[in-house]
């Protein structure tokens, strides 16, 4: 039985590896910045807070078991999403 567990977790570990190098070989090809296959997931969770995808549906899509490592961790505001924010605000607030 351990013997199982541990080719299990050593194919895992292959398997993974060799995800991140052919993912690190089509980033290279496509000339774009370098980012890790993790650092998609939070310029995923950007891009759906930009998108006004509710917070609870983004969880969902990056397979989050808790909304705060969603928001939290993963989002972040963007400056024209601040900007944007504050517009609204000073519209509300009754300033031009």
């Amino acid at each position: 039985m351990t013997t199982g567990l541990h080719d299990a977790i050593r194919d895992t570990h292959r398997t993974a590896r060799n995800f991140n190098r052919r993912f690190d070989y089509r980033v290279s090809q496509a000339g774009v910045r370098r980012i890790t296959v993790h650092g998609t997931r939070g310029t995923c969770a950007t891009l759906l807070a930009a998108l006004d995808v509710h917070p609870r549906v983004a969880m969902r899509i990056l397979r989050h078991s808790n909304i705060a490592v969603t928001t939290e961790v993963y989002t972040e505001a963007t400056d024209d999403a601040t900007q944007e924010a504050l517009r609204k605000l000073g519209r509300t607030l009754g300033e031009d």
